[in-house]
């Protein structure tokens, strides 16, 4: 008898564990298939992040006090951005960006909107993705606008890709809005020429643009249909690699038609 209750004893201690083993195996391939789902929802969130339009935004800048908020937009990129004209002086009052902040005010009269730009003259976006963790997403922007392609020459085109992935995907990652720009004319260039290396830059950053679903505000397509019907481009350039006044409002009125 004792013999039988040790047998039985034996087989219900081995059902057991089996029973066990079998629930933390069920349980480990639930866990595992919950983190792939977490993995494929982040990228989901990453890629919804990127085709979000500016209507939330907009209703904000709507807004009158107290109910309204500060609402940044941050300009990152080289020369253009930054200001630079002719000969190494700087005129940001007649830039793209302060260009672009004095519409959006005139647009949204109740709005308190700020511009940053950390545009940098002479850099492309290898060193730009460098610093933009630290010097562009901690300003808090809700809207960043890349603009490197005139600069990125120097790197190449599946350089300059990647490294404005890499600031796309940082931006999206803290709920961040992008904006991507084309380049403005270089008149060392063709810019009716699809070969150059600015119409190839500008085709990387459409890509990017339709991969992420981003807005591209699209300056050298703009430029080339004006030279296209006859413009001289040199009639919007204060120097062969940098817009003038006129150059700069019609990136700006382009930028503002994304908010309107």
């Amino acid at each position: 008898m004792n013999r039988k209750m040790n047998i039985i004893v034996i087989s219900a201690f081995f059902a057991a564990c089996w029973s066990t083993i079998g629930f933390n195996v069920a349980a480990q391939e639930v866990n595992n298939s919950g983190s792939d789902q977490s993995t494929l929802g982040s990228t989901s969130v990453r890629q919804n992040a990127g085709q979000q339009n500016f209507d939330e935004l907009k209703r904000e800048m709507l807004l009158k006090w107290p109910n309204n908020r500060l609402v940044r937009f941050v300009f990152h990129g080289h020369s253009v951005p930054a200001g630079y004209f002719r000969g190494g002086q700087v005129r940001r009052f007649d830039s793209y960006p302060i260009l672009f902040h004095q519409q959006l005010c005139e647009l949204y009269p109740t709005a308190v909107i700020d511009v940053c730009t950390t545009a940098i003259g002479g850099e492309n976006s290898k060193r730009g993705s460098r610093r933009f963790a630290d010097e562009v997403l901690t300003l808090n922007p809700d809207v960043i606008f890349i603009d490197y392609c005139l600069n990125d020459r120097a790197i190449g085109v599946e350089a300059a890709h990647q490294y404005w992935r890499t600031m796309i995907e940082q931006a999206l990652n803290n709920s961040v809005k992008v904006v991507l720009l084309t380049p403005t004319p270089d008149s060392h260039e063709d810019i009716l020429d699809p070969e150059t290396k600015l119409a190839k830059h500008s085709e990387s950053v459409r890509s990017l643009g339709k991969e992420y679903g981003l807005p591209v505000v699209d300056s050298y397509e703009l430029f080339r249909q004006l030279v296209a019907e006859g413009a001289d481009v040199s009639d919007y350039l204060s120097q062969p690699n940098h817009p003038n006044r006129k150059g700069h409002q019609l990136v700006a009125e382009r930028i503002v038609q994304l908010l309107q």
